[in-house]
C-alpha cells in the first residue's frame, strides 16, 4: 500500500492528542511530527518536507495562512488541509487563495481523519458541508440564470431573430458549471450538492446540449463567451 507523510501544526493539546491517536494505527500514513506554533511549524516543514500539511489557522506566533503560503512556495506539490474553528468566508477564501486544498471545521469531531487525508492526497478536496455550501453560494449565485436570459434576449433583438436553442441554464446547471470551471471534479461537485454522481452527469449532459459542445473545456469556453461565466 502506498504511503504518504503528514505534518501537523496545532497549538491545542487536546486536538494534537486526538490527531495523533487517529493516525497511530494507520499503516499508509506516516506522521512526521507535530508543531505547536507557527515558528516551529515552519522550521519542521522546511526540514521534513511532508506530502500533506494539516494546519490550524489561529497559532501562537501568527496565522496558519502564512505557513500555507510558505508551503506553496517551498513545496508546491504538498497538499494542505486546514482544520479550524473559523468557518467564515474571509478565513475560508484566504486559506484557499493561499494554497489550501481542504478545509475542515474542528467541531466535526466524528470525522474520519485518515480517510479525509487519503482523499486529499489522492487529489480530492475534503470540505465540511457548511463550508461547501458557503462556497456554492459565492461561486454560483442564483442570479446567473437571469443574467444569461437577459444576454440571450439582448443578442436576439440586436440581430432581429430569436435563437430558440440558446436556452439559459437552470440554477443547478449553473452551479455545476461554475464549480467545474473552478477545477472541482464531478465527484466533488456531487458531494457539495449532496446529490449522486449520476445526477451531476445529467446536469453536465444538459449543459453540453444547451451549449452545443462535447467537453468540459468547450462548455467553459462557450459559457464565458456568452457571459454566463465570469473569471
Amino acid at each position: 500500500m502506498p504511503t504518504f507523510s503528514v505534518l501537523i501544526v496545532e497549538d491545542q493539546a487536546r486536538f494534537r492528542d486526538a490527531f495523533t491517536h487517529a493516525l497511530a494505527q494507520v499503516k499508509d500514513i506516516r506522521l512526521l511530527g507535530i508543531a505547536p506554533d507557527l515558528i516551529e511549524g515552519t522550521r519542521m516543514f522546511d526540514q521534513l518536507r511532508p506530502d500533506v500539511l494539516l494546519v490550524d489557522l489561529d497559532l501562537p506566533g501568527g496565522s496558519g495562512i502564512e505557513l500555507i503560503r510558505h508551503a506553496a512556495q517551498v513545496k508546491p506539490d504538498c497538499e494542505v488541509m486546514v482544520i479550524s474553528v473559523f468557518g467564515d468566508e474571509q478565513h475560508v477564501l484566504s486559506s484557499i487563495e493561499a494554497g489550501a486544498t481542504g478545509y475542515l471545521l474542528k467541531d466535526s469531531l466524528a470525522l474520519d481523519l485518515p480517510t479525509q487525508l487519503r482523499s486529499l492526497h489522492a487529489g480530492g478536496s475534503p470540505i465540511s458541508p457548511v463550508i461547501a455550501r458557503r462556497l456554492l453560494m459565492r461561486l454560483a449565485p442564483a442570479t446567473a440564470a437571469s443574467h444569461a436570459v437577459a444576454f440571450v434576449q439582448e443578442g436576439a433583438h440586436s440581430r432581429g431573430l430569436v435563437e430558440e436553442d440558446a436556452v439559459a441554464l437552470s440554477e443547478q446547471e449553473s452551479r455545476v458549471l461554475h464549480l467545474a470551471a473552478k477545477g472541482f471534479t464531478f465527484d466533488e461537485i456531487a458531494q457539495f450538492l449532496s446529490v449522486s454522481s449520476h445526477t451531476v452527469s445529467t446536469y453536465v449532459k444538459r449543459v453540453y446540449r444547451k451549449l452545443h459542445v462535447r467537453s468540459k473545456v468547450e462548455a467553459i469556453y462557450e459559457a464565458r463567451r456568452l457571459g454566463w461565466l465570469r473569471d
